[in-house]
C-alpha cells in the first residue's frame, strides 16, 4: 500500500511539472465542484456508500472512494461507506 502511495505522489509531482497551470487550474475548479456535489448529496443521504454516491456523480467506484476519503480528511460528512 505504501508503494502505490508513494507512485501516485511520485506521478502527482510529475504531472504537476507537465501540465499547463489553466488546466491544472480548471482541474482543480471541477474537483470543488464534484466535492460540492459530494456535500450536498450526502446532506441527503447521510448514509450513502461509495457505489452509490459513483452511480449518483456518473463516476467510478474508485473516484467515488477518493472523494469520500478527502471529504472524510476535511472532517465532512463521509457517507456510509
Amino acid at each position: 500500500m505504501c508503494q502505490t502511495l508513494v507512485h501516485k505522489v511520485a506521478q502527482s509531482k510529475q504531472l504537476m511539472a507537465v501540465a499547463d497551470p489553466a488546466i491544472l487550474g480548471l482541474f482543480e475548479s471541477w474537483l470543488e465542484e464534484l466535492e460540492e456535489e459530494v456535500a450536498l448529496y450526502l446532506q441527503q443521504n447521510p448514509l450513502a456508500e461509495a457505489g452509490e454516491l459513483a452511480a449518483h456523480l456518473g463516476l467510478s467506484k474508485s473516484g467515488a472512494d477518493f472523494l469520500l476519503a478527502k471529504s472524510n480528511r476535511q472532517g465532512k460528512p463521509e457517507g456510509g461507506q
